[in-house]
């Protein structure tokens, strides 16, 4: 699209009394090629092209989305956005739109383009992954293996003149494995994705992958089930910052908050946790898949720090919820495509660095669990309230790693656990995921070390 029909749509859309008038162009090509039980289940390669336009009058947002481009188009979707409203002859109109380009640098050497690459040479790296998982044992009785890529090039406009052109590019190897034994089945696995493209898997061995998945549904086949109860727990680093991203992050969001549907209104400035923790959501880390160089609003991103010592610091926000709550601009705007409209979403999301050891915090539980790995579960944002799977845990007694147990869950509110979490340690890790809330999904990441939680109900068979 270029700037000519941008300004039509604009002050069609100014004169008919919107506020704040937003373009969202894009064009996004993406591939996904699937091994599953030695064959491959999937090969797919797809582009799509759309247009979406956003109105804002005061703080209502009406937003609708096409495929054509075409002006007449564009001006007649403006209007019917707008029925109902009235407009202004004497809205303020931009004569220019400013010229502003955000661009991830596709020719530099490490980039590997998977608009250029084919599917065969992903091959090799999923045969590999499922040769390494089935040489574990016997009882690994399922392997599957994908590679996916995605590009897209979008451009924003809007109505205070900004112009930005911006090109993403995200890829993300998958592997599970699945055990079984006397009629239970165990899956597991592991994700990892980066912002860039195929140099990702020359950084990753797929034997290493695939080994450290099959290894650990071998133990879990093997293990007993947890009792359950409130006891202390230790959750392991990486993927383990799965539960303060959704029980803590989502209600940091000023989607939340401008809703008050949050547990966290009004605390800025207050504790809400103990000096032992930090917790910043990070736009700008190099290559790391949640990251973004411009949010989906055209507002450069940021290193946010959500919680410092232990004190509520900042929300996330976009433009609607930095002027409802009466925060700045965190360049958290985020949607999947242009068919959501925006709002505040996470980015890289984690507790910080700490100064315990793992060690420290085993010694120091009696009784209590292991939660080495993460799995899934789900969270009401408005309450905090979570319910997480454990995908591999351990008893911890008298201040050691005893036996490995499966069918713990971690249950609370996050608000309420936040002050519980008493030793944070210095063996930080991230781990790719995907964001699912009202602008769709959208690439995440997560992290935390390991930390000690002082109590928590876990629930078991």
């Amino acid at each position: 699209m270029n700037s000519e029909v941008a300004l039509k749509v604009i002050e069609k859309g100014r004169h008919l009394g919107a506020d704040f008038v937003e373009i969202f162009e894009e064009e996004s090509r993406s591939s996904t090629l699937l091994l599953k039980d030695r064959k491959i289940e999937t090969a797919s390669a797809s582009t799509e092209y759309g247009v979406g336009i956003r109105l804002i009058y005061g703080t209502e947002v009406l937003y609708a989305f096409t495929s054509d481009s075409a002006l007449e188009n564009l001006l007649r979707l403006t209007e019917t956005l707008a029925f109902g409203h009235e407009g202004s002859a004497n809205a303020s109109i931009l004569n220019a739109l400013a010229a502003q380009k955000a661009v991830v640098d596709f020719s530099m050497d490490a980039f590997k383009d998977p608009r250029i690459l084919g599917q065969s040479h992903k091959l090799d790296f999923l045969k590999r992954a499922d040769e390494a998982a089935r040489s574990l044992s016997s009882r690994i009785v399922q392997a599957s293996a994908s590679i996916s890529d995605v590009c897209s090039a979008i451009q924003i406009f809007n109505s205070e003149g900004l112009h930005i052109e911006n090109t993403r590019a995200r890829t993300r190897a998958n592997v599970s494995v699945t055990g079984a034994k006397n009629q239970e089945r165990f899956t597991s696995h592991e994700a990892p994705g980066a912002l860039g493209g195929y140099e990702l898997l020359d950084t990753i061995s797929p034997e290493e992958i695939a080994t450290v998945c099959g290894e650990r549904v071998l133990r879990m086949l093997d293990a007993g089930y947890i009792g359950g109860g409130k006891m202390p727990v230790v959750m392991g680093n990486g993927f383990g910052g799965v539960i303060f991203h959704e029980a803590c992050g989502h209600p940091l969001e000023t989607e939340a908050i401008r809703r008050n549907a949050s547990p966290f209104c009004g605390k800025l400035g207050e504790a809400i946790a103990q000096p032992c923790l930090t917790a910043v959501d990070d736009g700008t880390l190099p290559g790391v898949w949640g990251s973004i160089s411009v949010d989906d609003e055209g507002t450069p991103t940021q290193r946010t720090v959500l919680i410092e010592n232990g004190i509520l610091k900042s929300y996330m926000s976009d433009r609607i919820g930095a002027s409802e709550v009466g925060v700045p601009l965190t360049g958290s705007a985020r949607r999947e495509s242009y068919k959501y409209a925006p709002v505040s979403r996470m980015r890289n999301t984690s507790i910080a660095k700490g100064k315990d050891s793992l060690a420290d915090m085993i010694a120091s539980i009696d009784d209590g669990l292991y939660a080495a790995k993460m799995a899934g579960g789900s969270v009401n944002p408005a309450t905090g309230e979570f319910n997480f799977a454990v995908d591999e845990g351990y008893v911890i007694r008298n201040g050691k790693i005893a036996e490995p147990v499966r069918g713990a869950t971690l249950i609370g509110k996050g608000h309420e656990i936040l002050p519980r979490i008493s030793m944070v340690g210095a063996d930080f890790e991230m781990a790719a995921g995907m964001c699912g809330a009202s602008s769709g999904a959208v690439p995440v990441t997560v992290g935390q070390p390991s930390i000690k939680v002082d109590q928590i109900l876990v629930g078991g068979r």
